[in-house]
């Protein structure tokens, strides 16, 4: 996809200076922006609009509230307590002028529009969408901001219909990013996903890969999935489905690629060895398509839980995948699946772990979750620990519609974190490092279920 910044036109240089793309993170220098007031270019700056669709979240939302985010606006605006709160970054400090693009289908209405610890209030009317000057507000620090809408008045049946915030100002001068492009709205709002891909240290062939996963306390926001097990075929995690169910999940990729488990030709079908007890089996789409399952388990943030996944080939052209999982409570291996994969035959490969958020209504929350001792096992029954891994991002960062995504390490441990708008940039492509580990896993395979 192609990322299309919203703008009007600068004259000569100061274009090509202020929009730059953000991977270059690239603002206009003190002399420039000097320049461009004297030449009288900096009062024409272009007013840059914030799709509601693909940058706004109903951060406060009560009980029996109607309020809806579209494809296309906020609407069914009725509760005078439900906050609307819109997010995009800006690079540069000072004056910014915030407007909205409303439309009120009958009356009038009267709405709260806060920055920070300013408050300002703007009146509606109309049927027709138009463009409506808020006020300035001033920004002391480049970065996200979150623009917080809430309704005072109003004389007809809701307060309005919103479709943009606009905004405009010295501190509008750089690189802004927001999610200008529809077909990210979606995925904006679920926020950029992020990935440690592991340095396998060896060349030979992997049987099995072991990962320790924990979710610090407050991170556990509901919509998200904290991946462990990652391989070239499918992955093994854990989820955060409501406010009272968790899941551990394992699926297998079929090798045909359709979004569709219907279109799937009976030959490539992933076909189930054996489920653990109380497992949930079936397909999955969307995402590519395969064999899913997943067992309901009331995970714990704070808790430490181990994740073991098998690889080999049967001797038939096909690859048998095992995913087991052990909880800090338990002190055997519960087997979560084991799956046969058609048109395959091979080993283990490309162990990585993610972190995401599935639940777009979320996506302005944070999650975090810490990888550590992770080996694998080759097939000759040699043990090796795994000390680097490397960042990368999905595309929605790539395309620069969102950019709170971040990896690191933490003392002995690996760690992910995306949502919540923050600002710190790790670029992707970086390379991490944690002392290796000194003790291999200690697995009675001969007792795995």
């Amino acid at each position: 996809m192609k990322l299309k910044l919203l703008t009007d036109t600068f004259l000569g240089i100061a274009a090509l200076i202020i929009f730059q793309s953000c991977a270059e993170n690239t603002v206009a220098t003190a002399d420039t922006v000097a320049a461009m007031k004297n030449a009288s270019v900096f009062n024409r700056a272009s007013s840059f609009s914030v799709p509601v669709a693909g940058n706004s979240f109903l951060t406060v939302k009560p009980a029996g509230a109607s309020e809806v985010i579209t494809s296309t606006n906020l609407g069914n605006w009725t509760n005078s307590n439900t906050v609307i709160s819109t997010y995009f970054k800006v690079s540069s400090t000072g004056p910014l002028t915030v407007g909205l693009k409303a439309s009120v289908p009958s009356g009038t209405s009267v709405v709260k529009v806060t920055i920070g610890n300013t408050s300002k209030n703007v009146t509606l009317t109309g049927s027709g969408y138009k463009d409506y000057t808020v006020g300035d507000f001033t920004v002391s620090s480049p970065g996200y901001i979150k623009i917080d809408l809430q309704g005072v008045s109003k004389t007809g049946g809701y307060f309005a219909d919103v479709t943009d915030v606009t905004f405009s100002g010295a501190a509008s001068a750089g690189t802004n990013v927001f999610s200008n492009d529809p077909s990210y709205y979606y995925w904006a709002r679920r926020g950029p996903s992020c990935h440690l891909n592991y340095v396998i240290p060896t060349a030979s062939n992997v049987s099995y890969y072991y990962n320790e996963v924990t979710v610090p306390a407050g991170e556990d926001k509901i919509g998200s999935y904290f991946m462990a097990n990652g391989f070239s075929a499918g992955y093994f995690g854990m989820q955060v489905n409501s406010a009272t169910e968790r899941r551990i999940l394992f699926s297998v990729w079929s090798p045909f690629e359709t979004d569709d488990p219907n279109n799937i030709p009976p030959d490539h079908k992933i076909i189930l060895n054996r489920a653990g007890s109380g497992v949930t089996i079936g397909e999955f789409g969307n995402e590519g398509s395969g064999g899913q399952s997943y067992y309901k388990y009331n995970w714990t943030a704070g808790q430490t839980y181990k994740f073991l996944l098998k690889g080999e080939p049967d001797g038939t052209g096909k690859t048998d995948f095992t995913a087991w999982f052990l909880s800090p409570d338990a002190s055997a291996w519960k087997l979560i699946a084991s799956w046969k994969r058609p048109q395959t035959s091979t080993y283990l490969k490309s162990f990585y772990s993610f972190v995401e958020n599935f639940n777009p209504e979320n996506g302005y929350q944070g999650r975090k979750a810490e990888f550590k001792n992770q080996w694998i096992k080759t097939s000759d029954g040699s043990w090796l620990p795994v000390s680097g891994a490397k960042f990368s991002v999905d595309n929605t960062y790539n395309a620069k519609q969102r950019i709170d995504a971040m990896g690191g390490t933490s003392g002995s441990a690996f760690f992910l974190q995306n949502g919540g708008f923050f600002n710190t940039i790790v670029p992707p492509g970086t390379p991490f490092s944690v002392t290796a580990p000194t003790q291999a896993p200690d697995i009675n395979f001969s007792a795995l279920p």
